[in-house]
This record gives structure tokens, sequence and C-alpha cells, in this order.
């Protein structure tokens, strides 16, 4: 076999590797590990590239870990989406990782290049996976890394907050398990593509317990993507975070709506009995008030990172919207909306760190504070990162909102949806457009003088790079645009994926 035909699998080997390598050499060979770490996510970046150029015409690739066939062994799938995701989390990799070495954020503590590294290996798998089970696994993956690298920096702040969100996230791991055993009690098996034919076989008598069975699992899934009113975890935690850790948890949420895009219509479609399409009462309902929190926090937020973390539930509210369609259009707009929001949370995070070391004690608090060197360019800066946040031209936010409101306009809400969407738009310029007068318009006589930033103006390379990004995806809106169609219409049919994965045992 050629290196090719393992490709699925290197996302999630290459951190497996790096991870311990890195924390074998960090204390003695600090350099070294820093470089077992950017080497990796640089090659991650590769394969990455590589399995979205071999699905961009369509091609399903299942890879049967120790060739085990499905549903019996461990199977990843590398389709469109999973592609689309996995450049995403790498490109975001390298940004957040490039800002943490050029801000030394990341000498803070030993262990921040080994449980990067772990978070990396959990989000690719999520994402990679064909199987329930093996979701569950990387998520735990994930969520133990992100706990470290949440209390990264040390702080009462961070302490705090990181009690809530384990908390938070034990509460939802064994929800996430409760729900695989009945769904594995109903079904015998916890491959997707198996289960989702097996579930049209469940006898009437345990409708009922499928349902409940399916809207556990779906509640796990709100809870991962923070959506009303399981958002309340999120704010307090992205906010305190360190700036590089925040940026790369701005993809935190979206594993959990991209779990919602994956799952329910390839478990939960029309065979699904009494479990079909599940979240779809309450869905759109709850994506509208994720919305309005989102943006009604950013308007009243008390500082440039907290606007950032609740700019990352408006958008996932934003993009839901479109999802909960569940047709190809609205879908496609919902893929394209979540990269770009994705990449603008990650930005507007890392503007806020650029403000916040060149004003001292006033650090990114939106209210006067000294003069501070380079003031104009962050300025600037900032002004891209709220255009981008808010969905204004010329960005890809424009293009992501006119399409998602294009396409949710001949559904039976079309009305809620723009007027939501239009609305806390609005709000949102308000509430950034303060606080940018208030941070780069207004000085305080008697405040502190602020010191020299350490890095001078090498800390701009990140949210400059993730600003370029969103450029390009607005210059390439249509090749992006049709590519995310493409991928919608692949998961929205999931005989092609069980095809593909179960072979001849696939009806």
């Amino acid at each position: 076999m050629s290196l090719a035909d393992h490709l699925p699998i290197l996302p999630i080997a290459l951190p497996a590797l790096a991870a311990p390598c890195a924390l074998l050499v960090m204390r003695r060979r600090r350099a070294l590990g820093v470089g077992i770490s950017l080497v990796s996510c640089l090659a991650m970046l590769a394969a990455a590239l590589a399995l979205l150029a071999q699905a961009s015409d369509g091609t399903i690739t299942a890879y049967a870990v120790g060739e085990w066939p499905a549903p019996f062994g461990i199977v990843l799938v590398a389709d469109r989406l999973a592609a689309m995701m996995l450049v995403l989390a790498s490109a975001l990799a390298l940004i957040a990782l490039l800002h943490a070495l050029v801000t030394r954020a990341d000498s803070k503590g030993w262990h921040f290049h080994p449980l990067f590294q772990f978070q990396l290996m959990g989000l690719n798998g999520a994402f990679l996976t064909g199987d329930l089970f093996n979701l569950f696994v990387f998520f735990e993956v994930l969520l133990i890394a992100s706990y470290g690298l949440m209390l990264h920096g040390q702080g009462p702040a961070r302490l705090k907050a990181g009690v809530q969100y384990v908390v938070v996230n034990l509460v939802g791991s064994s929800l996430f398990l409760i729900a695989l055993g009945l769904l594995y009690a109903l079904t015998g098996t916890l491959n997707m593509a198996d289960m989702g034919l097996k579930v049209a076989q469940i006898a009437p008598e345990d409708q009922g317990l499928l349902r409940i069975a399916a809207l556990l699992l779906m509640s796990v899934f709100a809870l991962k993507a923070a959506i009303a009113p399981l958002h309340m975890w999120l704010p307090r935690t992205y906010a305190v975070s360190t700036p590089a850790v925040a940026a790369i948890f701005a993809i935190m949420t979206k594993v959990g709506v991209y779990s919602l895009i994956r799952v329910v219509p390839q478990v939960f479609g029309d065979g699904a009995g009494a479990a079909a399409w599940v979240p779809a009462p309450w869905l759109l309902p709850a994506a509208l008030v994720s919305t309005v929190i989102g943006f009604a926090g950013v308007f009243v937020a008390r500082s440039l990172s907290e606007q950032a973390a609740y700019a990352v539930i408006g958008s996932t509210g934003t993009l839901l919207i479109a999802v909960a369609g569940w047709q190809t259009a609205s879908l496609g707009a919902a893929l394209y909306y979540l990269v770009h929001s994705t990449i603008a949370a990650a930005a507007l995070f890392l503007v806020a760190d650029v403000v916040a070391r060149r004003r001292g004690a006033s650090a990114d608090s939106a209210s006067p504070g000294p003069d501070f060197a380079e003031r104009a360019g962050a300025g600037l800066l900032f002004m891209a990162a709220a255009i981008a946040t808010t969905g204004l031209p010329p960005l890809s936010g424009f293009i992501g909102k006119l399409l998602i409101l294009k396409s949710v306009a001949a559904l039976p809400d079309w009305g809620w949806a723009w007027g939501v969407i239009l609305g806390t738009t609005f709000i949102g310029v308000i509430g950034l457009a303060r606080a940018g007068s208030v941070v780069f318009w207004k000085v305080a006589p008697d405040a502190d003088a602020a010191p020299a930033p350490l890095a001078a103006r090498a800390d701009f390379a990140a949210p400059v790079i993730a600003l370029l990004l969103l450029a390009a995806l607005s210059a390439g809106a249509g090749w992006a645009s049709a590519y995310a169609n493409a991928a919608a219409a692949q998961v929205l049919d999931p005989t092609l994926s069980a095809a593909v994965v179960l072979g001849e045992a696939a009806p």
C-alpha cells in the first residue's frame, strides 16, 4: 500500500505521535519540542489538503483500521465535509500556534504543545470517525486536552471558569454514553452507516425508546455547540483563556454543529420512524434565540475578548438557522458560513490580545485607557475583524449571510430568520463600533502609561493571516460555495457513504 492509501489516518496519527515526542523533550530542549509541534501542524495541513483534493470530485474514502471490515471494526470516512473540516482545523491550528510562539504564550507552562497536539488529534478524529462510539472517544480526547489548555497560564479567573467547564462537559459525556447504550441496545451497532440501516427495522414498541435516545444524543451535540439554552458555559470560559487557546477553541463549538450535520441525515433521516429528523421541531427556535443572545452579548460585553466569545455563540446560531432547513442549498450556505465564522472569531480573539498587550492595566476592556504603541495599526486590525464578525462587505461573512438569507427564503419560517439575521447584524455592528471608538479614539488622562509590547509588531502576523484567509474565501466564493453545496448534497444522501463503508453489506 502507498502513502496515499493511508491518508485518512494521517491527521490523527501525526498529532498522536507528536504529542508524546514533544512532551519528552520540552524540559531539556524546548526548541526541539516547539519544532516537533510546528512540523506536525504543517504535515497535518498537507495531509488535509491532499484529502480535500481527493474528495473534491465526490470520492468517499473508507479506511478500515487494522483491516477489520465495517461495521465490526473502526472505520474512518473521508468525504467532502470531513476534508473541509480538516483543512479548517489545520489552518486554524497554524494561526493559533504562530500567535502562541510570537507572544511566547506557550512558554507559560511545559505542557502547552503536547496538549495542543492532543487537542488536534481529538478534533481530526471527530471529523473522520465513522462510528458513534469513536466520536465519543475523540470528544473525550479533545475535551481532556482542552481542560489543560484552558487552564494554561494559571490565574483564579481561569480556575473558576475551568471548574464550570469541566462539570458541564462531564454531564454531557455522561448523557452521550447513556444515548450510545440505548442506541446499541436497539440496533446492535454503533457504526453510523450501519445504524442508519438498522433504525428502519426497529419494532413499533421500541420507537419511543429510539426517540428518547436520539433526543439525548442531540442534546449532547447542542451542548457542545453552545446552542441556547445550553450556552452559558461558553462566554466566561473562552474570554479568560489564553488568546491563542481561545482562537483554536473557536472550532470547538463547530464540532457540535458538525456532529449534528453528520449524524442526523445518516442515522435519523426519513427512515428512522419516530426519530426521523429528530431535532427539526426545536433547532430553528434554538438557533434564533442563540443568534439574538450572542449578538446581544457582543453589544453589552465589557471587553474585546468577551465580545469575541459572544460572537462565537451568535455566529453558531446564524449558521444553525440555515442547517435547520435540512436542504442542500441551506446546508451548503451554512457550511460556507461555518468556515468564515470560525476564522473570524479566531481573528477577533487574537486582535483582542494585540490590544491587551499594549494597554497595560487597561488590557482589552471596552473603556478609555492610555495611549499605546501602534494604536492605528491595531485599530485597523480590529475594524477588519469587526467587519468579518458582523458579516459586512467586502469579507466573506457578507457573502455567507447573503447565501443563508437566499437559501432560507423558500422555507416556512423565513421571515423570522431574515428578521433575526438582519437585526442581530445591526446590533453587532453597533456593539463593536462602540467598543472600537472607546478603545482606539478615547484616552483616559489619568491612566498609567502603557508598556511597550514585547514582540513589537510581530503579534500582528497571526490575525493578519486569518483576515487574509477570509479575503481569499471572499475572492474564491464561487468555488468555495460550489464545494460547500456539493458537500451538503453528499451528506444529505447517506446511501453514498453507506455503500462505501459497508461494501457488500449495504443494500
